[in-house]
């Protein structure tokens, strides 16, 4: 049977080992694709995955245990509860306008740009390539310069050759593929959830190991229904609030 995989994780001395540990855990099972396996891999095996003794690591799952979202059966193995899922996601109408609106006003650098090999887990995104062109971006205040997001966009290839890196300084993604590349955008589709800064989060947005942040997962569609774009966004939790209106007529 395969066993769940759960991401990795550096540790910080300063905190409790089995609380970094669990919370860990506790992020990539809430975080996990639909049809990931539901084992989780020994004891052994994920005391060695995340560095610790196999007694921090029963605390750690311990506490997992407690939470409902874990089992545990002797001489079967560990196990994910089914209902463990993350909460049903909240689907909102609003305009590409909107959206362009509320991406603008920061500070933009460009970090890198490339080919990439298609992430496993938005393969379903970009069927038939094997390749999608990533750029990576830092947001910030324009009057402080403080980060407060770290940004990365899968852009498919035919698309993504027609994009001038230097607008990604000036424009949201949005907006540079809607006016500059002539995209004609049909629907987005956004989610958003609270996770813990992993090391690189944390490094570029200046915010300690395991901070809350917001993770923001936007999915661009062109009027033919193909995805265009997949943006991974991770907002510094202290800097960005997510607020809906809604309009009861």
């Amino acid at each position: 049977m395969n066993t769940f995989a759960p991401d990795s994780l550096a540790l910080n001395r300063k905190l409790p080992l089995w609380y970094q540990v669990s919370q860990s855990l506790r992020a990539s099972i809430l975080g996990r694709s639909p049809d990931a396996p539901l084992r989780l891999p020994t004891e052994d095996a994920l005391a060695a995955h995340y560095g610790v003794s196999v007694l921090t690591m029963r605390q750690a799952l311990k506490e997992l245990e407690t939470e409902g979202l874990i089992s545990r059966h002797r001489r079967r193995g560990t196990f994910i509860e089914p209902s463990a899922q993350r909460g049903a996601p909240v689907r909102l109408l609003g305009s590409v306008d909107a959206i362009v609106a509320q991406q603008s006003g920061m500070s933009s650098t460009l970090l890198e740009h490339g080919p990439v090999p298609v992430p496993a887990e938005l393969a379903e995104y970009f069927p038939g390539c094997q390749e999608v062109t990533e750029f990576c971006r830092l947001r910030g205040d324009e009057e402080t310069g403080e980060p407060t997001n770290h940004a990365r966009n899968y852009v498919r290839p035919d698309v993504a050759a027609k994009i001038d890196p230097a607008d990604l300084e000036r424009w949201p993604m949005t907006k540079v593929l809607r006016d500059a590349v002539g995209v004609r955008i049909s629907r987005i589709t956004d989610t958003v959830e609270a996770r813990l800064a992993d090391p690189e989060t944390a490094r570029l947005l200046e915010v300690p190991l395991l901070s809350p942040i917001l993770h923001y997962t936007g999915i661009t569609y062109d009027e033919a229904g193909q995805a265009v774009d997949v943006a991974r966004i991770r907002y510094r939790g202290d800097r960005f609030s997510f607020t809906v209106t809604l309009d009861a007529h």
